[in-house]
This record gives C-alpha cells, sequence and structure tokens, in this order.
C-alpha cells in the first residue's frame, strides 16, 4: 500500500542501510535505492575491498534493493568527496588539528548533493540508516538521540538544518543494533551478518599519515618532541602523525607516561606533557551551527561533547561574533582536540554544534 510519498535510500553495502530501506519500503514510501560513489582506489593508493565504495558493497546493496523490490543505482561525487572531504581532511592534519571527515561527509554529500539529487528527481526524503531520531514539535524539526544510546549517532548529524531533517527519515532510531541484525536475518539480506567498518571509509587502514601522504606525494619535515618547558626530548616524525592526548609511538624514553598535549605548527613541535595537563575547562568553537538556524544571543546551560564517544558533561556556551561561540564545561575535560567537533544537547535534543578551535 503507497502512502503517496517517494523516498531515496543511502545504501553503502551494509546491514543498518539495508534495513533502513526495507522499514521504509514495508511504511509504504515509494523507494529507490541508491549508493554514492564517493571516490576510486587510486586516490587514497590502497586496494578498497572491504569498504564502503567497494564493488562487493554495491552488489550488497543491489542484492539487498532486489529482495525489498525497489530499484537501484549507483550515482557518482568523487568529485565533490575530495573537495568537500578528502581536501579538507588533510588541510587539518596540515595545521595541527584532528579531522572527524564523518562530519563533512554528512554535511555535504549525503544531506546536501545526495539531498539536492532527491528533489531533482521527485523525491520527498532522503533515506540513511543512522542511529538518531527527528521529531517534529509545533511545526519546528529536531534532531534527538538515539533510543539505542550505544549506538547514538546524532554526533556526526548536528550540522543538518531543519529544512534537512523535515525531509529525512532515521527508520533506525528507535531500534537496537540486535533488532536491526535480527530483522536482516528474517529477510535473509546478504548484509546481515557482515562486520561494522571502524575506521574512516577512505583510511580503511587506520594509517591517517600514510593516507595523507600517498595523496599529496609531500615530505613532511621532521622536528624537534618537547616538553611544556621547551626541552628537547627527541625528534618527531611530522606533525601529521600526531593528535592531542596520543601516547603510544611517541619514541621518547621517560620515567613516566607522557602524552601529546600540543601540536607547534609555528615552530614545528610536538610538545608532551603529563596526564594532568591535558585537562582544560573552556574551548573556541568556530563555525558554529544552530540548528533552529537562529545563533542565541544569550549564554545557554547545556551539556557538551567533544569527541564522538565522549560522554556528554555539563557545560555553558557564550555566543560570540562571527560564527564563534566560547564553551565552558562544569569540570576540565581531557584532551580538548581541535579539529574535532564540540556537540550540544537539551537532554536528547541535539541543539547544534562547531569545529574546535586552535587557540
Amino acid at each position: 500500500m503507497s502512502n503517496n510519498k517517494k523516498a531515496l535510500i543511502a545504501m553503502s553495502g551494509g546491514v543498518d542501510s539495508s534495513v533502513a530501506a526495507y522499514e521504509i519500503a514495508k511504511r509504504g514510501y515509494e523507494c529507490m535505492g541508491c549508493t554514492m560513489r564517493l571516490y576510486e582506489n587510486d586516490i587514497v593508493g590502497m586496494d578498497l575491498l572491504g569498504t564502503c565504495c567497494s564493488i562487493n558493497d554495491t552488489n550488497d546493496a543491489r542484492a539487498v534493493c532486489d529482495k525489498i523490490g525497489i530499484p537501484y543505482n549507483i550515482y557518482h561525487y568523487e568529485a565533490e568527496f575530495r573537495e568537500k572531504v578528502i581536501e579538507p581532511f588533510i588541510h587539518s592534519y596540515e595545521v595541527g588539528e584532528t579531522p572527524n571527515p564523518c562530519i563533512r561527509c554528512n554535511r555535504y554529500l549525503k544531506f546536501d548533493s545526495l539531498y539536492n539529487k532527491g528533489r531533482e528527481l521527485g523525491y520527498d526524503y532522503i533515506v540513511t540508516g543512522h542511529y538518531a531520531r527527528i521529531e517534529e514539535r509545533n511545526g519546528h524539526f529536531y534532531l534527538l538521540k538515539a533510543r539505542d544510546l550505544n549506538k547514538d549517532q546524532s554526533y556526526v548529524l548536528y550540522d543538518l538544518t531543519e529544512d534537512q531533517l523535515s525531509h529525512t527519515l532515521f527508520p533506525l532510531g528507535e531500534y537496537t543494533k540486535d533488532e536491526v541484525r535480527k530483522i536482516a536475518d528474517e529477510n535473509a539480506f546478504v548484509t546481515s551478518h557482515k562486520s561494522e567498518s571502524q575506521d574512516i571509509c577512505f583510511v580503511p587502514d587506520g594509517d591517517y599519515a600514510g593516507m595523507i601522504k600517498r595523496y599529496t606525494g609531500k615530505t613532511y619535515p621532521k622536528g624537534k618532541i618537547v616538553d611544556t618547558k621547551g626541552n628537547v626530548l627527541g625528534e618527531h616524525e611530522g606533525l601529521i602523525n600526531y593528535t592531542i592526548g596520543q601516547r603510544r609511538g611517541l619514541g621518547v624514553p621517560a620515567d613516566r607516561r607522557l602524552y601529546v598535549s600540543k601540536i607547534d605548527v609555528k615552530n614545528n613541535q610536538v610538545v608532551l606533557s603529563d596526564n594532568e595537563e591535558l585537562f582544560e575547562k573552556e574551548l573556541l568553537i568556530r563555525d558554529f551551527h544552530w540548528i533552529t538556524g537562529e545563533m542565541p544571543t544569550t549564554e545557554v546551560r547545556c551539556s557538551a561533547k567533544i569527541r564522538y564517544r565522549h560522554k556528554e558533561q555539563p557545560a555553558t556556551l557564550y555566543p560570540l561574533e562571527g560564527g564563534m561561540a566560547k564553551l565552558v564545561f562544569d569540570e576540565g575535560q581531557r584532551a580538548i582536540t581541535p579539529g574535532q567537533s564540540a556537540v550540544l544537547y537539551d537532554g536528547d535534543i541535539v541543539l547544534g554544534g562547531g569545529i574546535i578551535s586552535n587557540k
């Protein structure tokens, strides 16, 4: 039974997007599944079998669509992905930050390029397998955490607008991962027992520095590893190899555990400190995005996360000019990392967020 609404479903070839497609088709939407082709293997310099742009995955997505009885297509977005995700990812590492490319992919590819493609083709909704929820209240659309907080992906979706939310469906928001696997099993989807990818899709081996060197062809200069007083402790292998809070792979002999506390691009130095010195209360946010579209004019009490797996903590947001904001936590937070996103919550509701800025 059709409800006369049309839905374009982004399918990676994994179990989550497979079940998302099934659920939306079951609700009577006129559906089409699609895979976004984001990059070719030679872009990142390795064989990408087993990642979300492999032939195996597109075959799996097509097989699921055939089983559900909906059409399937592949759309090419290699140029957009290179410009909007890969190159900013590299630039971020080059200026001493640690980026989250999944957030940019959601913002610019899934909910911009694909969203616009759906509109051109006459589709009312974009559907993804994200674990998050959307609710309409008094004419406003809100992004909420998933019911399954262990799988909640609202953090990587904070950049969405109300308009985008009004044309998006997250059918997995009410499910646990076990329930999703069960649905896939019951329908004998080829994706039902596929393992989840843990790394960034275009860096499947987790070697970010290696991918950056292959892509750019650059050699990143070595420099000094120093302590907070400027004492030289050793030599680093290029700043792109390091991130705030890192302990392993430093190659520095010491009588205690030391951690990266600063990446000093100006002086080409990696600064190490004791664990206690990694805790800070304040951070600056740039490119601040408020989901309602209206930046608050006064301070806002909220809870906030400074990385995907961070447990949100009580904080106060102070709006500044030029899309900036200051976030002050009630208690110090460990390893606040420039390039990651600070995302703000009011209970289950995502208020917005932005990029943690270098001071």
